[in-house]
């Protein structure tokens, strides 16, 4: 669902990985795997840009054949979901907080992508939207 493809470009001894889709998320690394590792970090940062300014995340496009793919953390995509389920039914926070009964920190503590959130929580959220976590290790 958030798996982004990554444009990994030759640079001066290293390794550039940008995002079509996701502009603002551009980093370096030493090598091709570095420079993914690296990009997980900056394509979850640059994300963070959209949530904080409350605006729709970027689309996915269709990788290009052999073209490498980023995605978040697992628990940043389960935050990303529901915020996205959020800004598709035109749900504010302050609703989500209604509908969940809690105060509003914690729902922004939801959508801080660097806070470590607890699962339950993410589905609780999901849940009052209509959607559900679903969890696969491949």
């Amino acid at each position: 669902m958030f798996d982004y493809p990554a444009t990994l470009t030759p640079d001066d001894g290293a390794v550039m990985a940008t995002f079509a889709d996701v502009p603002e998320a551009i980093t370096f690394g030493m090598d091709e795997d570095e420079a993914l590792l690296q990009a997980v970090d900056a394509l979850e940062t640059a994300l963070s840009f959209y949530v904080d300014a409350r605006i729709a995340l970027p689309a996915v496009s269709q990788p290009a054949p052999g073209q490498k793919t980023v995605r978040p953390s697992a628990l940043e995509c389960a935050k990303l979901g529901v915020y996205q389920a959020m800004t598709e039914q035109g749900i504010k926070k302050s609703e989500l907080a209604r509908r969940l009964g809690w105060h509003m920190p914690q729902v922004d503590r939801l959508f801080d992508l660097r806070h470590a959130s607890k699962l339950d929580q993410i589905e609780a959220a999901a849940n009052v939207l209509g959607r559900h976590i679903e969890i696969t290790v491949v």
